[in-house]
């Protein structure tokens, strides 16, 4: 009864704020930005995270599995294509605000909005792609693994999905991060070094600075929270452990992945004044 709670808390909560945060983006032309069409993308994927797959995930906490076996490799597949979306938008945010803090004279002819839209329809391509292909033995034969009727198993391939949806990932947005903190810190300096020189043009490029740092700051934030979520489920499944779906430690590691949709937008709310601004409208019906 406290796993449904629970749960069903989490999904309501993760539904409801990313609905926020895609209302506000799809809504306003002022953020119809690069950087927020990212943000919209992510909260998609979070957003179908809170709506489909947390509730299959409740349904899994019981002991038997009624819905069948292909609906089994159904949900399975769909909280893949979720969840990699969720990481590949998080790598295109970083290196969105790569772009932005270590080569800001270029950043407007380098991320357009037609490029953009063009990486968040490869992203999800290429995470419906994938997911397939981790798959496809199960979509081929439903139910192949179970041992005995009412088990809802799924056989992937874990070291492939570790390489691809956690190394390389982790690598790419860590090294990513430390370039833009190293990059935003030199800044910062160089910032307080001509705190002398007052004039206009100085005070628009501080305000610039200070937003792009802000920016630094808020993706730091986001991969932290993204590092502490999804670190248990694949150190656990790195470490040789085969984690049985519906056991105690396969609940909890999954609502720690989960629960990183939910933080997703909590982070933009803190963060984002923007945000925080078109929530009141929406929530006050002033929209």
């Amino acid at each position: 009864m406290l796993m449904y709670i629970v749960f069903s808390s989490l999904s309501l909560l993760t539904a409801s704020l990313n609905l926020l945060v895609i209302i506000s983006i799809s809504h306003f032309r002022q953020l119809h930005t690069p950087t927020n069409l990212l943000l919209l993308s992510l909260a998609v994927a979070d957003f179908l995270v809170g709506v489909f797959v947390i509730p299959m995930k409740i349904l899994e906490i019981e002991p038997c599995w009624f819905l069948g076996d292909l609906v089994c490799v159904l949900c399975f597949f769909l909280t893949c294509i979720t969840v990699n979306a969720s990481i590949l938008n998080i790598i295109l945010i970083s290196v969105d605000r790569y772009v932005a803090i270590c080569d800001p004279l270029h950043y407007p002819t380098k991320i357009t909005q037609k490029r953009v839209r063009l990486l968040i329809l490869l992203c999800w391509i290429y995470a419906v792609f994938y997911s397939f292909m981790l798959v496809y033995d199960n979509l081929e034969q439903p139910g192949r693994y179970n041992s005995c009727y009412g088990q809802c198993v799924v056989n992937i391939n874990g070291v492939v999905d570790i390489v691809l949806f956690f190394i390389l990932p982790i690598t790419a947005i860590v090294i990513l991060y430390l370039r833009v903190f190293v990059v935003a810190v030199s800044q910062a300096r160089a910032m307080r070094s001509h705190i002398a020189a007052v004039t206009l043009q100085r005070s628009v490029t501080v305000t610039a600075k200070k937003s792009e740092l802000k920016a630094a700051r808020t993706l730091g934030v986001l991969v932290a929270v993204f590092l502490m979520c999804y670190c248990p489920y694949y150190c656990v499944t790195f470490s040789g452990y085969d984690i049985m779906m519906g056991s105690s430690i396969e609940v909890y590691m999954s609502f720690l992945i989960y629960f990183n949709s939910c933080l997703n937008p909590v982070i933009y709310a803190f963060f984002y004044p923007w945000f925080r601004k078109s929530v009141k409208l929406i929530v006050t019906l002033e929209i």
